[in-house]
């Protein structure tokens, strides 16, 4: 899987993706792959990226390819 991907219309990179996710930088990120669920906003596509926003601390970001929609599982 390509390690950049469309989000809202635009190209983003893994590390990017978290950062839109998580509303401030991480500090890396994982490749970005297909969740195994729909955006329950717009039953659109949704993205799911694992990140660190901290030393401490491993999140996984979903995000919607085609909305604002997004959360994490802390």
């Amino acid at each position: 899987m390509a390690d950049n991907r469309v989000v809202e219309g635009r190209m983003v990179t893994p590390k990017k993706l978290a950062s839109i996710i998580e509303g401030s930088d991480v500090m890396d990120a994982e490749a970005i792959t297909d969740a195994d669920r729909s955006c329950p906003d717009c039953d659109g596509d949704v993205l799911e990226v694992g990140y660190m926003p901290s030393v401490t601390e491993f999140v996984t970001g979903y995000k919607c390819q085609d909305c604002d929609w997004s959360e994490t599982d802390r």
